[in-house]
């Protein structure tokens, strides 16, 4: 009995769609296998819709409300409001339900197996196998802008048994099936196998990779039309699966408000417990719990106890949840949104070069920005500009020098060098040639395509220069220098490689195999035909992977030129062959095949396939390339060294080139003494006795490498910088035989805290990754950033707290993977110490205010429990309730947290000391938390026991009345209200038209909307308990001076604490701000130069003539009196010009600064 039929439905519809199966088989134009093949079980499939969008119009409620309830603080407000809704509560629940509500709205505000054809410059339409082209070669040109932000023309390659079906006719007779993986979002990660049939007869099976997978979203271009077979359709396709989120990050300043809040929440819960207590206590005396004005009915009498105490307890919650600030969540959110184009719109951070400005990602973590401690970057393309150039190459020990000495013989262009070598004669010719023709082989350049004839372009026949693409600038400058030698790569040409040697003839290589780079391997390899017939194999590489692998050629002398050219800072490569025979190559062949055709661990199965194949080699020799240091790449390292940061390199370089370049970076200085921890240290002693020596050398300093000390970079300290190699680092990461590692990291840890700088170079991906969680683990906690611009930095981008991608020229998988993309290293400096400054300042600032506050608003109403019998009687109108965070208390603080500088940005990036100022969550560290909580306890109190005691028996108004409990809560919120604005207006430092207009304006707005609340009776109000009751308030004299003196009383303290506090123990950013205004104030000729940059000062005695920008750059400063006129002559660095005072003053200045420092 056949039950295939019943087993395809229970797999389909109970094991669910693709479950059981960890591949899917693709039918190419939906036509079965022959009979008598293998029966492969039929998968459904999805549509080829996408939906982008987080929510439908179905989902949006029911996902949405689930999103924002996921929130402790909504939660905490939803359960209040069910609370209200069910009990006898003593506020309305529109009180908690309306805030709630804002909150929330603020916030929330088949065809697989298809055969498809695209024409030139259309968009894909899904994810297609490529199956043909109108090119005779069987290549197509894509752009992929719109998923990975790379402009540069890709080439992908046709299935070889299907690329000569240029018409419908001949792809409706295409025979297939298609193996592939399941859907995965990698986009540059691909495994299947195609299967073709001829006839009756066996399958031909050919692997399927990346270079064969057109992605939706991608654009063919140059290439008139493609053919394709469809496999991933709708929201399977690789696009639509990179809209998933990376995982959340969450900022420091979020933890604290959930610790704080979870502090005020027990604060909450105490306040409803004493008050219930003390409730009972109260209404123990017969009388006060049945007045003859308010008996209880019988059924009243017989209420559990226990459950009236109860729901006595959740009314007093009620009452007193304002404390818990909802609103302030959705005003941070806010913050993070508006504040984050602050980074997007400044132009010094937009390079002119690339075009490209900053990006932001995630908003979530701009306040991390003020809290690194480490960074950790990348150096090529990070720290260096990646734009390489060929200086020369070592063959067999003899240097030649592009345009400067060849095989003995002087160039052209050729300006002299104090090196000339003989040329090698007899096998060492034949190495020299193979040498040139392995790097005109052994890459994967395109050649950019001009105007041809017969075939050949014309700037090749003219001898002009060809244009080169590729992925890795290293391949370009390696093909250019080499053209520059003799040796010219000419095209690819159905799979064959063509090179115009130096005599001018065309050489033919058929291209067999391409062994592809990866960062594990550190090498790539080809394996090409001569015309003649023989096979080799070229394969270039790091030295530390290509040394071991050879067992021929002149090593020693090839390595003493590597080691020399790595200490001068510059890239090497060795490069290496060995020649195959027929029957050698038909083995590898195979053993390549099997391993491309695997569906599981296809990347294991090549990798111990090329270890097979790449050994036993012939060194040819190595090449040398430079790479330049990127503009003010040492400048921002040394002024993030002095805002406290500890910079780490991590690079995949050998030593000597990388700590080369750490000096070149001001990384290393010339009193760092370099401490080794690398394979060859070990090798010589054990592990575990390297790291106790060098535990001991940085300990027995330790005392002078303080955070503080170290980072002030002082010319005649002692400091140290440390290097270790990845061989090394997976030995400390590795499992002690105890089954314990825990020691060594420790050690190793305590090396790297006492140290300035480390250096890790020869890293593999997952050890930059290993490296951050290693130091982002450790018992401090710190705050780490990774930055880097090329696909294996992404790991540690991804692991690091923050992720910065330098948008460079290793495409923009760092950059999409980042939380943060910038165009430059440079930018970093500004990034941090400016902007990072600012959002941290102003979010902590806003976190502080919030609880200050919601603490002066419920404070009070906690008092008056105590002179109300405990009776749950609101101090406050409920309409005072509702809007006192979101009207009336909302937008100053929203403006502060976007807008505050309390320090100039100059000054902050002359300064980068005062980034220390803000290190380690300082301004929400618990000291700082406490007193503001205090702050507004006292101010609390103030309001209430100062209207208390000032009205107590006291006549108040014109005609002898008394002040009711409403005119009372009512006095004490306006107190309330005025003081908490003045205090944000006291703590703001810079002023615009928009911080006046939103401060005074919600002032205003409080008193108008309290005028016609209380001045007209509301017909859908069931209660008219306010009606004149402001008016009745402004009219007594006695209210105004109470108002006026409660406001003074309240803000007395705060200031006098600040004043106290600047003038006998102030901190580096307060110095600043004295300085700043004493530098307006006055200049002499003892007045520090770096303090007339301040562009508000100005000498009462000058003319009022404008200041211009001067193309000077003179570095003295001049002042003199000429024919009874006063001038000053300064440096035009600062931007000033020269003007003269006609006044008797001795020296002045009338300018505008700029930054930069002297």
């Amino acid at each position: 009995m056949d039950c295939s039929l019943i087993r395809t439905l229970v797999n389909r519809y109970c094991a669910g769609e693709e479950n059981w199966v960890d591949n899917r088989t693709i039918y190419v134009g939906h036509r079965e296998p022959p009979s008598g093949t293998e029966a492969y079980i039929p998968q459904r499939y999805p549509d080829n819709r996408i939906v982008s969008s987080k929510y439908t119009f179905w989902n949006f409620v029911p996902k949405n409300l689930f999103e924002q309830f996921r929130r402790i603080a909504n939660f905490y407000f939803l359960i209040i409001f069910l609370v209200q809704l069910i009990i006898d509560t003593p506020t309305s629940p529109v009180t908690s339900g309306l805030p709630l509500f804002f909150v929330i709205t603020v916030t929330a505000i088949k065809q697989v197996g298809d055969i498809v054809m695209v024409k030139e410059d259309e968009t894909f339409p899904c994810d297609l196998i490529f199956l043909s082209s109108s090119r005779g070669d069987g290549t197509c040109f894509v752009t992929t802008a719109s998923l990975d932000g790379e402009s540069s023309h890709k080439t992908y390659y046709a299935v070889q048994d299907t690329k000569a079906f240029h018409n419908e006719q001949d792809i409706d007779a295409l025979h297939a099936t298609i193996e592939c993986e399941q859907p995965q979002p990698d986009l540059y990660k691909f495994v299947g196998r195609i299967n073709v049939y001829h006839d009756m007869n066996e399958p031909i099976a050919r692997p399927l990779g990346s270079e064969n997978l057109l992605l939706r979203g991608a654009t063919l271009k140059n290439t008139e039309r493609i053919f394709g077979v469809a496999i991933y359709t709708g929201m399977e396709t690789k696009m639509a699966l990179n809209y998933q989120s990376k995982s959340q990050k969450r900022s420091a300043v979020e933890k604290s408000m959930n610790v704080f809040l979870i502090v005020y929440l027990c604060i909450l819960i105490s306040k409803a417990l004493i008050n219930t207590v003390l409730k009972y206590i109260w209404q123990s005396d017969p009388s006060r719990d049945e007045p003859w004005y308010n008996q209880k009915t019988e059924s009243e009498r017989k209420r559990n106890l226990i459950l009236r105490a109860f729901t006595d307890f959740l009314a007093f919650m009620v009452l007193f949840n304002y404390i818990i600030p909802v609103s302030m969540y959705v005003t941070v959110e806010m913050q993070k949104f508006l504040g984050s184009y602050f980074l997007t719109w400044d132009e010094e951070m937009f390079d002119e070069d690339t075009g490209e400005g900053p990006l932001v990602n995630t908003s979530d973590l701009n306040e991390e920005l003020g809290q690194v401690e480490y960074v950790f970057t990348d150096k090529t393309g990070t720290l260096t500009e990646n734009n390489m150039e060929f200086i020369e190459c070592c063959i067999e020990g003899h240097v030649y020098i592009p345009h400067v000495i060849c095989n003995g013989q002087i160039l052209h262009d050729c300006t002299g060098i104090d090196m000339i070598d003989s040329s090698p004669g007899g096998s060492g010719k034949e190495r020299e040639e193979l040498f040139f023709r392995a790097l005109c082989l052994c890459h994967t350049v395109q050649v950019k395509e001009d105007d041809s004839v017969d075939g050949l372009k014309k700037s090749q026949l003219s001898g002009r220069s060809c244009v080169y693409i590729s992925s890795s600038p290293d391949e370009v400058a390696l093909v250019e220098g080499i053209q520059r030698l003799g040796y010219t790569y000419l095209r690819l040409k159905d799979n064959f490689m063509e090179i115009l040697n130096p005599k001018n003839d065309i050489e033919r290589f058929e291209l067999l195999e391409i062994l592809s780079f990866d960062s594990v391997r550190r090498r790539m390899s080809v394996i090409v035909r001569s015309m003649a017939g023989d096979i080799f194999l070229f394969c270039k590489g790091a030295d530390s992977s290509i040394f071991p692998r050879v067992t021929e050629g002149k090593i020693d002398q090839i390595r003493s030129r590597v080691e020399r050219n790595a200490v001068e800072g510059l890239r090497t490569l060795c490069v290496a062959y060995k020649k195959f025979t027929q029957k050698e190559y038909d083995s590898v062949c195979r053993l390549l095949q099997d391993a491309k055709l695997a569906l599981h661990d296809r990347d294991k199965k090549l990798a111990e396939a090329y270890e097979q194949i790449e050994r036993d080699l012939i060194l040819l020799g190595a090449t040398a390339v430079e790479d330049q240091l990127q503009e003010k790449a040492a400048d921002t390292i040394e002024a993030l060294q002095k805002a406290g940061i500890k910079v780490w390199v991590l690079t995949g370089d050998k030593m000597e080139t990388a700590a080369a370049t750490c000096y070149a970076c001001k990384l290393f200085r010339r009193n760092t003494q370099l401490l080794e921890l690398t394979t060859k240290k070990i090798e010589e002693q054990s592990l575990h006795d390297v790291l106790f020596d060098l535990s001991k050398t940085v300990l027995k300093y330790s005392g002078s490498l303080t955070r503080d000390n170290f980072s002030g970079l002082s010319a005649d300290m002692q400091d140290y910088g440390l290097i270790i190699d990845g061989a090394a680092l997976s030995l400390i990461m590795k499992p002690r035989e105890d089954g314990s590692s825990g020691n060594y990291r420790e050690l190793f840890l305590e090396i790297c805290r006492n140290c300035s700088a480390v250096l890790c170079c020869r890293m593999a991906p997952l050890q930059k990754a290993q490296i951050v969680k290693l130091i982002k683990l450790s018992k401090e906690h710190p705050i780490t950033l990774a930055i880097g611009d090329g696909a294996n930095d992404v790991s540690m981008i991804l692991e690091a707290h923050v992720g910065i991608g330098i948008t460079g020229k290793e495409g923009r998988q760092a950059a999409r993977n980042s939380d943060y993309a910038i165009p430059k290293f440079k930018h970093l400096k500004k990034m941090l110490l400016v902007h990072g400054h600012f959002y941290y300042v102003r979010i902590s600032e806003l976190v502080q205010y919030f609880f200050y506050k919601n603490v002066c608003f419920i404070f009070p109403q906690f008092l008056y429990q105590f002179f109300c019998g405990f009776s749950q009687q609101p101090l406050y109108d409920t309409a005072y309730l509702t809007l006192y965070n979101i009207s009336f208390t909302s937008l100053p603080i929203l403006l502060y947290s976007l807008m505050e500088q309390h320090v100039s940005t100059d000054m902050l990036r002359r300064e980068p000391s005062l980034y220390r100022d803000i290190a380690k969550n300082a301004l929400l560290r618990w000291r700082v938390f406490i007193y503001w909580t205090f702050l507004g306890v006292f101010d609390a109190v103030v309001f209430f026991f100062g209207a208390y005691f000032l009205f107590d028996n006291t006549t108040v108004t014109s005609n002898g009345q008394m002040f009711g409990n409403w005119t009372f809560g009512t006095l004490v919120f306006t107190v309330l209200v005025f003081t908490v604005t003045l205090k944000l207006a006291l703590d703001t430092h810079y002023w615009t038209w928009i911080n006046h207009f939103v401060i005074w304006g919600s002032l205003l707005f409080y008193i108008i909307f309290s005028l016609l609340w209380g001045g007209i009776i509301w017909p859908f109000l069931n209660y008219q308990r306010m009606y004149y009751v402001f008016m009745q308030m402004l009219s007594s004299g006695p209210a105004w001076l109470g108002i006026i003196l409660l406001i003074t009383v309240s803000l007395l303290p705060d200031v006098l604490k600040k004043v106290l506090c600047r003038h006998l123990w102030p901190t580096a950013t307060e110095r600043t701000q004295i300085m700043s205004r004493h530098c307006r104030n006055h200049v002499s000729e003892f007045t520090p130069l770096a303090s007339l940059r301040n562009p508000r000062y100005k000498s009462s005695d000058c003319s009022n003539s404008t200041a211009r920008r001067s193309k000077s750059h003179s570095k003295k400063t001049m002042f003199t009196h000429w024919r009874g006129n006063d001038y000053s002559i300064l440096p035009s660095i600062f931007g000033y010009s020269n003007n003269h005072c006609n006044s008797s003053a001795k020296y002045c200045y009338n300018g505008s600064g700029l930054e930069t420092s002297v």
